[in-house]
């Protein structure tokens, strides 16, 4: 192959790469999504080159003009991307040229792709924590919905899938939404720890030339510049933690979902999903397949996937830049894509469903759910210890389920067999509307403990 016209490494090579090494190296069939980010920190440097005296105010002018240029066609779709430029950087600084001329050449000037890149990058990801935060706020006001309308329908709480006591559906809601409120919590943990600017670090070793690095990151919302210039260009730590994050958020999306598949089955009925989130069979008239439910719950392996990917690119890498931190992005731009979609469909679907409050108390009365109410009872009115409770109530079950029958079907006289300290008063814990109310300790699933807990996040959420 004869050496491309694009000659970017000077005369120390002779001979241009060929197809193969062309293809391996270029990453401008990705990373041309961070053109708005390199723009942007692009127009910062170069507005610092020119307060420090380092180009002219008319050199910068023009870059600064010019990248505006550059970035309008790319958001138009007129600009024409090149393999033979590699990345995003060199696509943009070749337009850029064309643009404005010689002046173009002077924005490199005190910076190397390896903060460039670090800088779009870290830029990108932090977008990505404020979308996500957006979405997951969205996701809590629809569970809020939820919650509030059902703040007082019984139904079963499990433990291993298998009924264990009444809950409400308000309190199952809530629950999720204390779940994501620490998703959106650990992304801004996240996003307060990548908000120090790579920029001016340049290839490794900082720059001789007199930058103001305190300038850039003011001007593209950073709290200050990166301590050290060998870490600012080496380490991708932000973007693992992004996708900690985001593996943990789509765990709990996953959780969501395959209750929401559960729920609406046949077997269950507690929910029905709209058509809006919902298919049908190619053979089977009578389905209503939660299709977009499972789908989101095989996103983890997609989002865990780039997490895992990434932590194996970086682990063995020495200081400084490697190439192989060029794959450092279409794993966290998959998994961001990924993630934001699961969001807006997770809370789409919340949204719009309907929870069935009839199926829903016919099942929180099934399982002999009030048993730990009746041990209780025992325990406050005829001072029993609770082992002793405990027992009595296993006694109490065996007899119950031994008939068919569910523990408030059995007599009075049927109970006193068991333990003759037991008086009709009993029969009041044994419904599960009594059961629900009588929960008010802090974080309980009582109706008023509900109510306040929708009432906190309304004022929380804003």
């Amino acid at each position: 192959m004869t050496k491309t016209a694009n000659s970017m490494w000077g005369g120390r090579f002779a001979a241009g790469p060929d197809a193969i090494m062309e293809a391996i190296n270029a990453s401008i069939g990705f990373d041309k999504r961070l053109a708005a980010q390199d723009i942007a920190g692009s127009r910062a440097h170069a507005a610092m080159l020119a307060a420090t005296g380092i180009i002219s105010n008319n050199d910068a002018d023009a870059i600064r003009e010019g990248l505006l240029t550059v970035l309008s066609e790319i958001e138009g779709g007129t600009f024409q991307f090149s393999t033979a430029l590699e990345d995003i950087h060199m696509n943009v600084e070749a337009r850029l040229k064309e643009v404005v001329g010689e002046a173009a050449g002077r924005l490199h000037t005190a910076r190397s792709r390896n903060d460039q890149v670090a800088v779009d990058f870290r830029l990108w990801v932090r977008d990505q924590c404020d979308a996500a935060d957006e979405a997951l706020k969205a996701l809590q006001n629809a569970l809020l919905g939820q919650a509030e309308a059902g703040a007082d329908w019984v139904m079963p709480g499990f433990t291993h899938l298998q009924v264990a006591q009444p809950v409400t559906w308000g309190h199952h809601m809530m629950a999720y939404v204390e779940m994501f409120a620490r998703d959106r919590s650990r992304f801004a943990d996240a996003r307060k720890r990548m908000n120090l600017s790579p920029l001016g670090a340049a290839a490794l070793a900082g720059t001789s030339f007199p930058i103001d690095r305190h300038m850039t990151a003011q001007a593209l919302g950073f709290d200050g510049p990166m301590g050290n210039s060998l870490d600012a260009v080496s380490d991708r730590d932000f973007a693992l933690e992004f996708l900690g994050a985001a593996t943990i958020c789509a765990v709990h999306l996953s959780r969501l979902a395959e209750e929401l598949v559960i729920w609406s089955s046949a077997q269950f009925r507690f929910v029905k999903m709209s058509d809006r989130w919902s298919t049908g069979s190619s053979i089977m008239p009578q389905k209503r397949n939660p299709d977009a439910a499972e789908l989101i719950r095989a996103k983890i392996g997609r989002i865990f996937g780039a997490n895992v990917a990434l932590t194996m690119v970086m682990k063995g890498l020495p200081l400084a830049y490697s190439k192989d931190m060029q794959e450092d992005k279409e794993q966290v731009f998959d998994a961001a894509d990924h993630l934001m979609l699961a969001l807006a469909a997770m809370a789409g679907m919340v949204g719009d469903m309907t929870a069935n409050r009839e199926s829903l108390k016919a099942a929180a009365g099934t399982g002999f759910s009030t048993a730990t109410d009746l041990a209780d009872w025992l325990v406050r009115e005829l001072g029993l210890p609770f082992r002793d409770a405990h027992h009595i109530t296993g006694l109490l079950v065996a007899l119950a389920e031994s008939q068919g029958e569910d523990l408030p079907d059995l007599t009075l006289a049927q109970m006193q067999s068991v333990h003759e300290g037991i008086t009709q008063e009993v029969f009041d814990v044994l419904g599960v509307e009594n059961s629900v109310a009588s929960r008010t300790s802090f974080g309980g699933t009582s109706p008023a403990r509900v109510r306040e807990a929708v009432a906190h996040w309304r004022k929380v959420l804003g």
